[in-house]
């Protein structure tokens, strides 16, 4: 690990979603899982809920994120941090848009505000091998996941959706009320997600309003999750909840989130530059 010792990084963050960002373009440094654990772990690095790395991978066009969660493993997108990454992007070339890719295909940012930012995240897999689910379900709006006595569950019935990661949202009454820190855990590692997912609780509020609190896998509750986000005005929809359109609110604050009609997953929404400094020696 000693190779990224006192390295640069970048600290920033979405809604509170914390990232430590590292340019990796020129250096020959892969991160490994281990290093990714030390860096997110407040008590030995900087501390973050992902470790972010932008790349020149070999066999991608172009830039490339890699991100990283807080348990050292990698997984295909994060929303919050593409708005980071875009920003940053755009900010290095005086550009409005950008693209770049990632493990779950590339994604383009737009430049809307004032450290506010656009993503196009793409389309949504909703079959269930894309999620991926271990068994075969043919309506993904509903899937067959229960917390609690199976006579008398306390939530049953899930969403399962994959935007860049798996999701599985349980619709409740009341998202305050619900135990996210004791079921997320058993939910993320159920079974029927053999790649894991991340565990959500919507409160519709309107047609055109949600509140969302995640247990995003491998990392833990978040103050906010982009991919989740963008995961639940999916299953909204597809439930006859909501429009394809919502403000979608979260612990760390609100994004704007459409499902438009060509399938595609506009998220927008704020970023905030925490500063630089240097890993540590111990590394």
């Amino acid at each position: 690990m000693t190779e990224l010792a006192g390295a640069p990084y970048r600290k920033m963050n979405g809604l509170g979603n914390t990232f430590v960002i590292l340019d990796q373009r020129t250096s020959n440094a892969p991160l490994s899982a281990d290093t990714a654990r030390f860096i997110a772990d407040p008590k030995t690095g900087p501390g973050c809920d992902q470790v972010i790395t932008i790349e020149n991978r070999k066999g991608v066009d172009g830039v490339f994120m890699g991100v990283w969660n807080a348990d050292g493993s990698e997984v295909g997108a994060c929303g919050n941090a593409a708005r980071c990454i875009g920003w940053l992007l755009m900010e290095e070339a005086g550009a409005e848009r950008t693209s770049f890719s990632t493990l779950a295909g590339v994604l383009h940012a737009a430049r809307v505000g004032e450290n506010r930012i656009s993503v196009n995240m793409g389309e949504p897999k909703l079959h269930w091998r894309d999620i991926p689910l271990a068994e075969q379900m043919d309506d993904t709006r509903f899937i067959d996941v229960k917390l609690g006595p199976i006579d008398k569950p306390v939530l049953w019935g899930p969403s399962a959706v994959n935007v860049g990661n798996p999701h599985c949202i349980f619709f409740v009454d009341d998202a305050e009320s619900q135990a996210l820190d004791r079921f997320g855990p058993l939910i993320e590692n159920h079974p029927l997600f053999p790649e894991r997912t991340n565990v959500s609780v919507a409160e519709v509020r309107s047609k055109h309003s949600i509140r969302l609190r995640v247990w995003e896998r491998g990392a833990g509750i978040t103050k906010a999750c982009g991919s989740a986000a963008c995961a639940v005005i999916v299953a909204a929809n597809r439930r006859r909840l909501t429009e394809r359109k919502a403000t979608i609110i979260l612990d760390g604050g609100e994004l704007a989130v459409e499902w438009r009609d060509d399938n595609h997953i506009i998220m927008t929404g704020p970023i905030s530059d925490d500063g630089s400094g240097t890993l540590p020696s111990g590394l």
